[in-house]
């Protein structure tokens, strides 16, 4: 646009010159070897201009000549060098989509029509075919010659990097990703492979630095960034509470601030202020986090703040724990433990059977069945309490890639990964009861194929005075063939959890309703419906 209109500017200042010229007639006298010329104004300026046009002319010809030789020869390296784009973008595809015949007929094509220092893609094709082709040893090693090149060094280490983690060996992938992480911190991939490596190290000042390296270049968002800083931090605190406590201390109370209801901040938190003797601080943090959410860890330091208190204190404190969060299968427990340390055995009772009621664990039948033994004496009765815990759902733990822990740790045993664990009830009976259905018997499969069912897909067996066998009615003649007698032998022959399939009605009841006892219920009543 703008050539445009230098070129009108152009076009009409010639015209106003020569409409100048035309309007003021004169004449021009040129006198050569005593020969004079008279030309008029208009005649000359039309001869300079054709003068200057024929010489402009003449020049731009003369340099055409001199340049053809080069012209001609650029010509023909473009037209080569676009064939070259042509089939490295072909083979790019093609190493893409898998194909590595054609990815590596379209590398050799390549890189004879184009040289590889002026387009370094031609060694990354190359590498991508020998990995198509199953030669690591190939790539691997065209991988290495690119840390040579500036240009290509970081592409050399993720293509290391990826080689090392299909191999297994995590020293030489953290090694590679370490450099690409000095090199360019924005990168993801390193950015997260180094501080695996750190946290494995127990380096966590290091990878604090790098997490906020993270938050700054807004690899992150704020939130992970902090949840990220609170684990570390509690690691960090963690890791000191014996040799340095006041470091310890403010990581803890560090980590408490970025998430109060972490449980594992919250307890390191209280710890070193508890170590510190400032129990009224640490109590208030404690308390913070049971009313986000209750933890077995925060009621067991909360209520042994002070270790000279008397076994009635302790139960006060676990009583006050349980006005914070009522209706509350941890609340009740911690009530539950108080107090069986206190032989005070009828609050015990009452608050494990609330517990129970609430959710049928593992835990609030073994504590129940130490509350009995206790208290009774009976072994008949703590023998049953000890056979439903065996079978009733696990209690929550911190779980990671498969391990169960009793203790949070910051990163994963199995996979180095950060922030893993999660305070949950681990699934093995669940596996127990699916793997189970190939191995367990004919008569037990059609139970096993009930229990996996939801509740509202469970067959019904109506049970009356003349025994379970025994037809119920007009509508029992009916679908006789559709219900499947359950035996005592098929039953006692299924590995599950019995106790965790409970009548409708008992799911029905709110947390804080005692209800019945669905034992001493089924000797009342002579006619009950049961759920498969």
């Amino acid at each position: 646009m703008i050539r445009l209109l230098a070129f009108l500017i152009v076009v009409f200042a010639l015209g106003l010159g020569f409409a100048w010229l035309a309007d003021r007639p004169g004449d021009m006298v040129v006198t050569v070897s005593g020969y004079q010329y008279q030309v008029s104004l208009m005649v000359a300026a039309v001869a300079v201009v054709a003068v200057v046009a024929a010489v402009m002319i003449f020049w731009w010809l003369l340099k055409s000549l001199w340049n053809s030789p080069y012209t001609i020869s650029r010509y023909f390296r473009v037209r080569r060098r676009d064939r070259g784009y042509q089939a490295l973008s072909t083979g790019m595809i093609a190493a893409g989509a898998g194909d590595g015949a054609l990815a590596r007929k379209k590398t050799k094509e390549a890189a004879k029509l184009i040289r590889s220092d002026q387009e370094p893609l031609i060694h990354l094709l190359e590498a991508q075919a020998s990995l198509l082709e199953g030669d690591h040893e190939g790539a691997r090693q065209k991988f290495e010659s690119m840390l040579d090149d500036p240009e290509m060094r970081l592409l050399g280490l993720r293509g290391l990097y990826l080689e090392a983690e299909r191999l297994g060996d995590r020293n030489a992938a953290r090694h590679y990703a370490g450099r690409a992480a000095v090199m360019a911190p924005q990168l993801a991939w390193a950015a997260e492979s180094t501080l695996e490596e750190l946290t494995a190290r127990g380096d966590w000042d290091g990878a604090l630095k790098l997490v906020d390296a993270q938050k700054s270049t807004r690899q992150i968002e704020r939130d992970a960034a902090n949840r990220r800083r609170a684990v570390l931090l509690t690691a960090k605190a963690q890791a000191l509470a014996d040799s340095d406590p006041t470091a310890a201390r403010t990581a803890a109370i560090e980590a408490n601030r970025l998430r109060p209801d972490f449980a594992p901040a919250a307890v390191a938190a209280a710890a070193a202020l508890f170590k510190q003797n400032d129990v009224r601080k640490g109590s208030k943090i404690l308390e913070a986090a049971w009313k986000a959410e209750p933890h077995p860890e925060i009621a067991e330091l909360y209520t042994h703040a002070r270790p000279g208190d008397a076994v009635l204190d302790r139960l006060n404190r676990a009583k006050k724990l349980q006005e914070m969060k009522k209706n509350h299968a941890e609340s009740s427990m911690t009530v539950a433990r108080a107090a069986l340390d206190a032989l005070d055995f009828s609050t015990a009772r009452r608050e494990a059977e609330a517990a129970i009621r609430m959710d049928r664990r593992e835990g609030a039948y073994l504590l129940l069945a130490d509350i009995e033994e206790a208290d009774t004496g009976d072994q008949g009765k703590v023998r049953q309490l000890l056979s439903r815990a065996v079978r009733a759902p696990r209690d929550p733990a911190w779980v990671a890639d498969g391990v169960v822990s009793e203790r949070w740790a910051p990163v994963s045993p199995v996979t180095g990964r950060l922030d893993a664990f999660e305070w949950r009830a681990p699934m093995e009976r669940l596996g127990q009861l699916i793997d189970s259905h190939d191995d367990a018997p004919a008569s037990a499969v059609p139970v096993i194929e009930a229990l996996a069912k939801p509740v509202s897909e469970r067959p019904v067996e109506v049970i009356d005075d003349a025994g379970p066998g025994a037809p119920a009615g007009k509508d029992a003649e009916t679908h006789e063939d559709d219900v499947r007698p359950i035996t005592a032998a098929a039953f006692a022959e299924v590995p599950t959890n019995a106790e965790a399939v409970e009548p409708a009605e008992e799911l029905a009841r709110l947390p804080d309703d005692p209800g019945v006892d669905p034992d001493e219920e089924a000797e009342k009543s002579p006619r009950r419906f049961r759920l498969f």
